[in-house]
């Protein structure tokens, strides 16, 4: 699973013609840690589908502030660069697998 480290990087994936899932974290935020072996076993799953990616909020300030990023974690669901869906805090596996589904439709 990629990191988002800039800006430009995610202007770059808005490019590409994919579904993205963004989770915003933080390292010291233990949600965001228990979160993430979910996420990461997502982006397995559906690799060549949607491309989901990581943005660290500490390191990524500006992308966490056009996104209104409040409280992490914080899970963006794009679909033709549009913000399609969005949760906030831990989900459950069957949530976030019925979200991503939706972003295939």
């Amino acid at each position: 699973m990629k990191t988002i480290e800039s800006i430009k990087d995610y202007e770059a994936l808005l490019d590409q013609k994919k579904p993205i899932l963004l989770d915003f974290y933080a390292d010291w935020c233990g949600p965001c840690q228990s979160l993430l072996p979910t996420v990461e076993k997502l982006s397995k799953v559906y690799e060549d589908r949607i491309e989901i990616q990581k943005v660290n909020v500490d390191n990524n300030q500006e992308l966490a502030a056009k996104f209104g990023v409040r409280s992490i974690p914080a899970l963006f669901f794009i679909k033709d660069s549009e913000v399609v869906d969005k949760a906030v805090g831990v989900q459950p596996i069957a949530v976030l697998v019925e979200k991503l589904e939706s972003l295939l439709k």
